[in-house]
């Protein structure tokens, strides 16, 4: 039986398939830019935003709806600020309720 962390059950075969490269490709993000025809600040970012999924994943709490509003901002779903104020917000009025 295999093993699959649960970090890697929230990547969708995009990230998959860009993790394939990079190992392939030895970790070079030079190398990785030439294959997506892309500048390397590009392939960092996008390596970035992997590595907010990755750490998402490993520390998610229990919070389904928190989880959402910080997938969405990794994804640039929603503006990064937006999701702050929301998740804000939603955590008052967990609170008052309480």
């Amino acid at each position: 039986m295999a093993y699959e962390p649960n970090w890697l059950s929230d990547l969708d075969a995009e990230d998959i398939n860009f993790i394939k490269k990079f190992i392939l490709a030895s970790g070079s993000l030079k190398e990785i830019a030439k294959i997506y025809d892309v500048s390397y600040p590009t392939v960092r970012l996008r390596l970035d935003r992997l590595i907010q999924k990755i750490q998402l994943a490993e520390k998610a709490s229990d919070d389904v709806f928190i989880n959402l509003i910080k997938r969405l901002a990794i994804d640039e779903k929603m503006d990064l600020d937006v999701a702050k104020k929301i998740i804000a917000a939603y955590k008052e009025s967990k609170e008052a309720k309480s």
